[in-house]
């Protein structure tokens, strides 16, 4: 069962082969974290949304206020009986039918799918981890890479080839030969007290929980943090990496080739994560 514009409908019957999300990516999505009814960080996602859409000139509906789409998130959490337990919800946003790449008219419909998760507090995973690079197929550093569209060629093949060679997850580079991200989430690095990630400039996705970790980082006294390009040969250089997104919250690397690495500085955010959140 999903929220298709306001209506809980059977999910089999809410997709046509003429959705244009389907037929050529021109659609958006937010993955949002609810813990019993709570939508983590959902003021920081409803205006990620809006931002994405008039970039990528969609009309933006007069009633898609943020208590008008909590509250359909809420409908769907309830046709689910997922209100009092923690869920994953995605909310994709698509322009309407009608046209080839040039679309008729800009205005937009809503899905929103919720699935249950195991836990709401973000835990630390401290298990075998091993990533590495996935170099065939690069990202632009524009500012489309940085959306959450439904363009997402790159992150299934990545995905494939961890697979295939037996790896966690993978980090992608862009044109310019930087490191950009992980597969599903951005990516930090740790030198000493420096904490450093790849600019919104390099094509990285202007990340939810990217954003939360770097306003705890510029709140601590202990680290500093540094946005600036990451190249390859700084992997091997470092003390941590981490890959975040609001779902996992921190995920630490383990292994990168044959560096193996520490997650004390990992540890140490996912509690002031929870902290924050009033999950200690």
């Amino acid at each position: 069962m999903v929220n298709f514009n306001g209506k809980i409908v059977d999910d089999i019957y809410c997709i046509s082969p003429k959705n244009r999300g389907y037929a050529y990516g021109d659609a958006l999505f937010e993955t949002i974290k609810s813990v019993n009814g709570k939508l983590l960080f959902w003021e920081d996602h409803y205006f990620r949304l809006m931002a994405s859409m008039r970039i990528m000139r969609m009309e933006i509906p007069m009633n898609f206020t943020m208590e008008f789409l909590e509250m359909q998130i809420q409908k769907a959490l309830e046709a689910h009986q997922l209100s009092n337990r923690f869920a994953r919800v995605k909310l994709q946003v698509h322009r309407v039918e009608g046209g080839l790449y040039l679309p008729k008219n800009h205005t937009v419909e809503f899905i929103i799918l919720a699935e249950s998760l195991e836990s709401g507090a973000y835990l630390f995973k401290d298990g075998y981890y091993e990533i590495d690079l996935f170099k065939d197929y690069d990202i632009s550093p524009s500012l489309l890479s940085t959306l959450k569209t439904n363009n997402k060629a790159i992150n299934v093949v990545g995905s494939i080839f961890a697979q295939e060679n037996n790896l966690n997850n993978c980090l992608v580079l862009n044109t310019n030969k930087h490191v950009v991200e992980a597969l599903n989430g951005n990516v930090f690095l740790v030198i000493g007290n420096l904490i450093k990630t790849p600019p919104i400039t390099e094509g990285c996705l202007k990340g939810i929980m990217r954003k939360q970790i770097m306003d705890l980082v510029k709140n601590s006294q202990e680290y500093q943090l540094e946005e600036a390009s990451i190249s390859a040969f700084e992997l091997q250089k470092a003390d941590e990496i981490f890959i975040t997104n609001v779902i996992t919250g921190i995920q630490p690397v383990t292994k990168y080739r044959k560096k193996e690495f520490k997650f004390e500085v990992s540890k140490n955010l996912i509690q002031k994560l929870n902290d924050k959140l009033g999950y200690a």
